[in-house]
């Protein structure tokens, strides 16, 4: 999509060259050029925000294993303390 975008810019730069009298068709390139540009950055707008979703599903997935990992650390100290609870009135 970007080397779309920079070829329509050179394209409409070479228009700009090639009529320097002709103010209506340098307008014209001027405003093609402009549109590329914007359209190069409405892709890099949308890459930079599905990098972010993608970050943001990444953080919530480790929030989901770390709360099972904590989960499965308590009902494991649980256990030992009643272990060591029972080992304790046998002696």
């Amino acid at each position: 999509m970007k080397k779309i975008a920079l070829t329509m810019v050179a394209v409409a730069t070479l228009g700009l060259a090639a009529c320097n009298g002709d103010n209506e068709a340098n307008n014209a390139a001027g405003n093609e050029s402009e549109t590329a540009n914007e359209a190069n950055g409405d892709v890099g707008n949308a890459s930079n925000e599905q990098s972010d979703a993608e970050n943001a599903a990444g953080d919530a997935l480790n929030a989901v294993v770390n709360t099972g990992s904590d989960a499965a650390s308590a009902v494991g100290n649980a256990a030992s303390d009643v272990g060591n609870a029972v080992g304790n009135a046998t002696h």
